[in-house]
């Protein structure tokens, strides 16, 4: 099992320690609710050291992403980012990333974790223009500092002007006395913050830094557990419960990421089924009832007919209610539509929902 730049840190934190995509990481230090309500209040840090980092490089640079993403890359300016999704050739998804343009020639993919060596062979699979790649996955270090006091915790380290910095847009600079930390106004929580790449041996520097700069904000380290029910009360999608080699981006709602306006691979079939209408369509749902829907339970409607699947659930700290995110045949996706999920054999009540579940005030 692969361990972070700060695997034996989070043990001395008494962090509980789960084996995850490959890699030993923190999945909770106080509790998911604690450190969930941490982030949406205050301040926490992530370590998502585990996630992929490839750099595609030259002239030729440009040409393979078109080529291997459903965004349009040739949008972008110097400094922005990108989600995007790479399409397989059967309708499904290789896997979803974070594009950063570094310059014309230079470009970051932040791939996941449990699809590094996936990804990296289907990219190297498809560089028949002769793009230069490197798999830096080994040498990155990702801490994501994310809720609404995230920026004066950051700002106290660097000289870059954070309030500046737009959503999905990056520079690099000086964290902490560290040279070149890539300072990302990004993150997968919904309440704000930035993600900072350094290398491994600068990790925990970094993060002894923030935790300092945060002591007055009772930053909290957080852990996997909530970094999911963070993302879930967004209505963001994880691969390998939402989204697959065998979901469509068109059917898991990223047809805003799927741009018609160039080729990509399998972009003609993904057309055509933008314009016929997908057979199955991602919805986000809350419980009326009492009950946790979990992944892989299954949607009934009122019959008791089979009309779906769940793909994420959990009893939504914010909102003290259940809720989740599953397909649900075409239908049965209206909003508010009355749904119900098998739950130890009891049909619960639930509704079609339009996420976020979660808003800020």
């Amino acid at each position: 099992m692969k361990q972070t730049a700060l695997s034996k840190l989070h043990e001395s934190l008494a962090a509980k320690m789960v084996p995850f995509a490959g890699f030993n990481m923190p999945v909770s230090y106080k509790g998911v609710n604690v450190e969930h309500q941490s982030v949406r209040e205050s301040v926490g840090v992530f370590d998502v050291s585990h996630m992929g980092e490839f750099f595609v490089n030259g002239p030729n640079a440009l040409e393979l992403l078109q080529k291997i993403s459903s965004n349009d890359a040739a949008t972008m300016t110097d400094g922005q980012a990108q989600y995007a999704c790479m399409p397989n050739e059967t309708g499904g998804i290789v896997d979803d990333l974070i594009i950063y343009r570094i310059n014309e020639e230079r470009y970051m993919l932040v791939v996941n974790a449990s699809n590094i060596e996936k990804d990296w062979d289907w990219i190297n699979a498809h560089n028949t223009m002769g793009a230069v790649l490197e798999n830096c996955s080994d040498q990155y270090s990702l801490l994501a500092i994310q809720g609404p006091k995230a920026i004066s915790v950051v700002q106290k380290l660097t000289q870059t002007k954070l309030d500046t910095l737009k959503f999905y847009r990056f520079t690099q600079g000086v964290v902490a006395g560290i040279q070149d930390v890539i300072i990302s106004n990004t993150g997968y929580t919904g309440s704000g913050g930035y993600e900072l790449y350094c290398k491994n041996d600068q990790a925990e520097l970094l993060w002894h830094a923030l935790f300092e700069a945060g002591a007055s904000e009772n930053i909290e380290p957080i852990g996997l557990a909530a970094r999911d029910t963070l993302r879930l009360e967004m209505g963001y999608c994880l691969y390998g419960n939402d989204i697959d080699d065998t979901t469509s981006p068109i059917e898991a709602g990223l047809g805003w990421i799927t741009k018609f306006s160039k080729d990509f691979i399998n972009s003609s079939a993904l057309a055509e089924e933008k314009k016929n209408g997908p057979k199955n369509k991602l919805c986000g749902f809350e419980m009326l009832e009492r009950g946790i829907p979990r992944q892989g339970y299954t949607i009934v409607n009122q019959s008791g007919h089979p009309i779906g699947r769940v793909t994420s659930g959990t009893m939504s700290p914010s909102l003290n209610k259940g809720i989740g995110l599953g397909y649900v045949d075409i239908q049965h996706s209206e909003l508010n539509q009355e749904i119900f999920i098998e739950i130890r054999q009891k049909q619960v009540a639930a509704k079609i929902v339009k996420p976020p579940f979660y808003k800020s005030s």
